[in-house]
């Protein structure tokens, strides 16, 4: 008995099913990845621009000061013996060798006012802030201490000491540089150093002086120092004192306090600025006041005032951006439910022009950000890209319910956008609970769907 096979049916591809539409919206939304991207790298590219700029200025105006002494300098002779054997006698001889080295003395007391006066300066789109500052540094020296070497008293040469000062920022000096000690005037000048091996400060140091005969009269070194420099960014000392005390006072209302120490008056920022006040001892910073083997880099133990104007744009957008993927598949999502539950028929073509109207909120928000404040550049970026979509879906949807459904949904979510953007620390928990809820509600709406026969 012969058995008969039936012929296998051919499996057509409906276009129109849940499946295929599930895939070109997966597809499209992959593609439109690509420009995403692209996108990010030109929020990446501003943002860099921004800096270039800001730093530009900076370099042009003055950078950042940073002032690290008066230090007193004082040479000491060493001597170390090396022995010698003439090859051919065999005779051994002794060789002394002297040798210069520098010991480095930290003021036991410092004190230091500074009044800042900063303006802002613009470039093109760009602006920062630059300054003009008074500082006033006074102290003391009161003990040169060399017991630690063992060194004899007639080996340490008190008649060539120097006192150093060094800064970050030696083309924004405005002000002859000179330090009174003990009544005495002793020019600042530059000494020949290499900034960049130098922790990035430039040495400035007085021409060689005796010590002993300064301390005639008083055992201690008492100094006053006063300059103006021009900067950029911010301001900042090191507390080298034993015990350091420090003054700034500014009529900037959005300075930011930043170092390892901060004021430690709390009412500091008012309507008219700030009078930050700071007092230091030697027990609150690892270092010794006196130092044989060259001078340590401190910039760790900095203490200071940020004048940078905050321009948070450029990484909000950024933030926003990466928020780009989810926006896209969530407004596909809302598409693909009405169309399966009113049975509307959307061309590819038509999901497409909607990734893109998507994808245009981006550009807006960068580009009007950079002429105004983020929030009036979202909002603006937001409204129109919403209502551009919105009145798409109506001749796609041809249903003013429909309609208003995209509208709102996509207002929703872009405000949802925005509220995590704008949180810090609640950030992961407000996004965890919203995307719970979008997925609570797409499973409520699509619970009665027959997805077999859709």
């Amino acid at each position: 008995m012969e058995q008969h096979q039936q012929p296998k049916r051919k499996v057509k591809w409906n276009k129109n099913s849940s499946v295929a539409r599930m895939f070109i919206i997966g597809f499209l939304s992959l593609i439109l990845m690509i420009p995403l991207i692209f996108i990010e790298s030109l929020i990446y590219e501003r943002s860099n621009r921004q800096k270039s700029v800001v730093n530009e200025i900076g370099k042009q105006w003055g950078n950042e000061v940073v002032v690290y002494g008066p230090i007193l300098k004082v040479p000491y002779k060493v001597f170390t013996e090396t022995i010698i054997t003439d090859k051919k006698t065999k005779k051994v001889t002794t060789e002394t060798i002297e040798r210069i080295k520098y010991g480095y003395f930290f003021p036991n007391k410092l004190d230091i006012n500074s009044v800042i006066n900063p303006e802002e300066k613009k470039r093109g789109i760009y602006t920062t802030a630059v300054f003009n500052s008074k500082i006033q540094i006074n102290g003391g020296f009161d003990s040169i201490d060399f017991s630690k070497l063992e060194i004899k008293k007639e080996h340490i040469l008190w008649n060539k000491s120097k006192i150093l000062l060094k800064t970050t920022n030696v083309k924004g000096v405005s002000s002859v540089l000179s330090i009174n000690i003990n009544g005495k005037n002793l020019g600042l000048s530059s000494a020949n150093s290499n900034r960049h091996q130098d922790g990035g400060y430039y040495t400035l140091e007085t021409d060689k002086f005796s010590l002993s005969e300064l301390q005639k009269n008083t055992k201690s070194l008492k100094f006053t120092l006063d300059f103006n420099v021009r900067g950029s960014k911010e301001v900042r000392f090191i507390p080298i004192g034993k015990e350091t005390t420090a003054q700034i006072t500014s009529s900037w209302k959005t300075a930011k306090f930043m170092g390892e120490f901060l004021p430690f008056n709390p009412d500091k920022i008012n309507d008219n600025g700030f009078d930050a006040k700071w007092k230091i001892l030697d027990v609150n910073r690892p270092f010794s006041q006196q130092h044989f083997n060259g001078l340590p880099h401190l910039n760790e133990f900095d203490f200071g005032v940020n004048f940078k104007i905050p321009v948070d744009e450029y990484q909000k957008s950024e933030r926003s951006a990466k928020y780009g993927f989810l926006v896209i598949i969530l407004t596909f999502l809302v598409f693909f439910l009405i169309q399966t539950i009113s049975k509307i028929n959307m061309h590819p073509f038509q999901y497409l022009m909607i990734g893109l109207a998507l994808l245009m909120f981006y550009t807006l928000l960068v580009s009007i950000s950079e002429h105004s404040n983020f929030f009036k550049a979202y909002i603006i970026a937001s409204v129109s890209v919403v209502s551009l979509i919105t009145f798409y879906a109506k001749n796609i949807l041809k249903s003013i319910k429909f309609m208003l459904l995209i509208g709102v949904s996509l207002t929703v979510l872009y405000a949802f956008i925005f509220i995590i953007i704008q949180l810090e620390s609640y950030a992961l928990l407000v996004g965890s609970v919203g995307l719970f809820l979008i997925l609570a509600t797409v499973m409520f709406v699509s619970r009665k769907i027959d997805w077999s026969n859709s």
